[in-house]
């Protein structure tokens, strides 16, 4: 299985960190898991809090992701890859690589981020409560009411914050 986690400058550490370290006890000869950090290009990639995280792969080298996992992040920083980054590399490598996962997973404002890609669409999700609002902005995706730590819809999992990220 491969577990795909695509990170942008301003992302939040604990949504790539924390999951990446649990995915990574999955981990077991009878059960291989690769996990997989990219960013559009290889190098290091500054958290919100200013932490580097090191991208060894580059979307354009990226395997096919099982798994893609979005992680949440710095709001300007979203706003950036939704709205005005020349191009839209992010948002294009999330819907190349969710035509063919298996599991399109968000954590937290990620949610934002697929919800902008086209991969909520005809799904039923949520993310954190202080930005339950900004996911409504997208008609096609059904945002659940109540506030729930995650939503699980077919092959869309969306988590309502860092701690439903782990």
């Amino acid at each position: 299985m491969i577990i795909g986690m695509p990170i942008y400058n301003d992302v939040d550490l604990l949504d790539v960190a924390g999951p990446r370290e649990m995915f990574n006890w999955m981990k077991s000869k009878d059960h291989p898991v690769d996990l997989i950090v990219a960013a559009e290009k290889v190098g290091t990639v500054v958290t919100r809090d200013g932490l580097g995280i090191q991208a060894p792969v580059a979307f354009a080298d990226a395997p096919q992701f099982d798994v893609l996992w979005i992680p949440g992040g710095d709001v300007v920083a979203l706003r950036w890859l939704m709205q005005n980054e020349p191009g839209r590399p992010y948002l294009h490598f999330l819907a190349k690589q969710a035509a063919k996962a298996k599991i399109v997973a968000s954590v937290c404002e990620g949610a934002l981020l697929a919800a902008a890609a086209g991969l909520l669409d005809g799904y039923s999700a949520t993310t954190h409560w202080a930005f339950v609002g900004c996911l409504k902005k997208f008609p096609k995706v059904n945002v659940v009411d109540g506030l729930p730590r995650y939503v699980f819809d077919r092959n869309r999992l969306t988590g309502g914050g860092i701690s439903s990220g782990l």
